[in-house]
């Protein structure tokens, strides 16, 4: 595959909040798929084959009279994003237990201590999908359990799980970028564990696995829940994030369908994550 281009939105936004929060939400919907606040707004990423010259028609929160929002946009070069990402890169800590910084953060008294460079990769834990993800894994025993992250983008949550015990673990994302991401940042952390692959869904028949992380958007989950959930193991669990809480009610009756149970449910800013066991 060839690396992928991204477009980067710029917005400034009076007042900040909540117009950050609604505008990330809207955004999300409409197939933004990374963001990063900045002093002045935000900065929201989307890859430039979904884009269309329209969609922005339909972010409602820019036609509102309660806020000032301006923004410009450009095509994304790869080699340019070290510089972007350093420059808004803050590291984060979730629930006193796991860092993920860059190798040019000081190491902070943390349990679990990850070391990323994202690039353009999504998962950096900023967003709330991946911290809840993150939250998800700090309260499962992962100690022997094998696991598939599924969209892994940085490889973070299969970073985190190696970390907690788990092995083996396949990790599998689509994007090159993401897949020659991944593999950096497992080396960067000393996992031993953890095989990089890069695909889709197609590549899961035949494996078998007792935890199952997805973290992709609720269209790719619904038509690859099956597949998913075929690989898992008695008993096992399925942690799956990248959707609003609107979207519970099919995400928990496509799994119901398969006769997994909703166990934990975790939201921010109207995001959700969610544990099903079989």
């Amino acid at each position: 595959m060839s690396n992928t281009i991204y477009l980067g939105y710029y917005f400034k936004a009076k007042p900040l909040q909540p117009a950050v929060e609604i505008l990330i939400a809207e955004l999300g919907y409409a197939g933004f798929e990374s963001f990063v606040e900045t002093e002045e707004g935000v900065t929201a990423y989307i890859q430039k084959e979904e884009w269309y010259d329209t969609i922005l028609d339909d972010i409602q929160i820019l036609k509102s009279d309660e806020f000032e929002i301006s923004f410009s946009s450009e095509e994304i070069e790869q080699t340019n994003w070290n510089q972007e990402w350093e420059k808004n890169f803050n590291p984060i800590i979730v629930d006193d237990k796991c860092s993920v910084r860059a190798p040019f953060h000081d190491k902070p008294d943390t349990e679990f201590d990850i070391i990323i460079e994202p690039k353009m990769s999504f998962g950096t834990g900023h967003h709330e999908t991946t911290h809840m993800m993150i939250q998800h894994i700090l309260k499962t025993d992962f100690e022997g359990k094998s696991v598939l992250d599924m969209g892994c983008g940085t490889g973070v949550l299969a970073i985190l799980a190696e970390m907690k015990g788990a092995k083996p673990l396949d990790a599998i994302d689509y994007d090159n970028w993401c897949y020659l991401n991944s593999l950096e940042n497992v080396e960067r952390n000393n996992c031993k564990h953890i095989t990089v692959l890069e695909g889709d869904a197609s590549l899961l028949p035949g494996k078998h696995y007792d935890i199952v992380i997805a973290n992709i958007n609720r269209n790719i989950l619904l038509n690859d829940m099956e597949t998913y959930i075929d690989t898992l193991n008695k008993n096992g669990m399925l942690f799956l994030s990248g959707f609003y809480s609107d979207d519970i009610p099919v995400i928990k009756a496509e799994c119901e369908k398969h006769n997994l149970v909703l166990v934990d449910t975790l939201e921010r800013n109207n995001w959700v994550a969610l544990k099903f066991k079989k």
